[in-house]
């Protein structure tokens, strides 16, 4: 399970700043990219635990899904 907050400008839900994952919460150090799928915006992020991970956004749903975790150490 995955939960997932973010900065919410003027556009919604518009980048994430922390996630927590099985009871341990990251913070994102820097949004590497960003992109959009037909229905999911994708983000590739560093946290500080220096690993990098994409998370899904599906808005029509409001929900959150890893899809990659990259170990960096």
């Amino acid at each position: 399970m995955i939960h997932v907050e973010c900065y919410s400008g003027y556009k919604g839900v518009e980048r994430p700043v922390s996630f927590t994952i099985d009871g341990k919460k990251l913070m994102v150090e820097e949004v590497l990219d960003q992109w959009y799928g037909e229905d999911y915006t994708y983000f590739k992020l560093k946290a500080d635990d220096g690993n990098v991970y994409i998370l899904k956004y599906q808005a029509e749903k409001d929900e959150w899904e890893m899809v990659l975790f990259e170990d960096k150490l």
